[in-house]
């Protein structure tokens, strides 16, 4: 059997999970992989064919950046990727969230299988935001169409939906809770986060962002450069942790039993979904970079009873077997 696996490269999460799932499809087929976009830190460990795709970009005020969007993404680019792109040798394409060979599969009435968050956050029992966001609704459903899917998410809300994958390098790190805390809010510029951060004086914040060049002190806050390595040994001995409202990185920290405080980006509907999601499992969290609510949350010492199970083989045989 000859397997595709194309995932979306917007965020690092589609990365981290297809690092755990290639290797698995590996001892079955033959895996190609490719990848779209152009807005993730995290590096896929193998070989993949990429192209720019479409993405998302962050403003430095918690929301989008719409200006950037239309700038850095190709409509014509992506309607010539989807024409050209060499679905036929495939048996069958499995697609987190990856809109190129979405509609070339589509347009070609190949056998495609989704495998991603965004399924799961489109189910009837997954917490949904009110009406305002009807259409981030509509641009998710359509954003990379499949036959049939299996989702990711917090909870379990089928048999076709399955808990967050955690990594290897998560599950074997030596934890403990030093008197830090951990900030990752890719959105926000660094002045807007020391602004509210520095206001917890009693309380020390190690942040990583793509806008730090260098590492930097600045009073209560030390900002750091994205570097995987690093940033993971930070969460290892973290009390707890700041950041969106994305999907795997809020599972290694519940997984870690760390506090967690989520922002969700404004104008995102995933991580609005996520957001009420998190905050139905009891995990903390808030609209906008709040330092009345952040304090509480510091105080509480909170942190949410939640457990996921590894069912990683038993997805891999569920999608092989479709």
């Amino acid at each position: 059997m000859k397997i595709l696996y194309a995932l979306q490269a917007t965020g690092n999460g589609h990365i981290a999970r297809a690092n755990v799932l290639v290797p698995k499809l590996k001892e079955h087929a033959q895996v190609d992989v490719f990848i779209s976009g152009q807005n993730a830190q995290l590096h896929f460990k193998g070989d993949a064919t990429k192209n720019k795709g479409l993405s998302l970009f962050y403003s430095e005020n918690g929301g989008l950046n719409y200006a950037k969007i239309l700038r850095k993404n190709s409509l014509m680019q992506f309607v010539q990727s989807v024409h050209h792109f060499p679905v036929q040798p495939y048996d069958l394409i499995i697609n987190d969230f990856e809109p190129i060979t979405a509609y070339s599969a589509k347009l070609r009435n190949k056998k495609i299988i989704g495998l991603s968050h965004q399924s799961a956050v489109l189910h009837k029992l997954a917490p949904q935001p009110e009406k305002k966001h009807r259409f981030s609704k509509w641009v998710l459903q359509k954003y990379a169409p499949v036959e049939k899917s299996f989702g990711f998410h917090f909870t379990k809300y089928d048999e076709n939906t399955f808990h967050p994958i955690i990594r290897d390098t998560i599950k074997k790190l030596n934890c403990a809770n030093e008197d830090y805390f951990l900030v990752y809010l890719p959105s926000y510029k660094n002045e807007e986060i020391y602004k509210v951060l520095s206001k917890l004086k009693h309380v020390d914040w190690m942040v990583f962002s793509p806008f730090s060049k260098v590492s930097k002190k600045q009073g209560n806050c030390t900002f750091f450069p994205i570097d995987e390595q690093l940033f993971t040994s930070y969460l290892a001995t973290a009390k707890g942790v700041l950041c969106g409202a994305g999907f795997e990185f809020p599972a290694e920290v519940l997984h870690l039993k760390k506090m967690l405080f989520v922002i969700p980006i404004k104008g995102q509907f995933e991580q609005y979904c996520n957001y009420l999601a998190l905050k139905q499992l009891g995990v903390m969290g808030a609209e906008d970079l709040c330092v009345e609510k952040i304090d509480t949350w510091i105080a509480s010492n909170h942190i949410a009873a939640v457990s996921f199970t590894d069912e990683t083989d038993l997805l891999i045989e569920k999608v092989l077997n479709t």
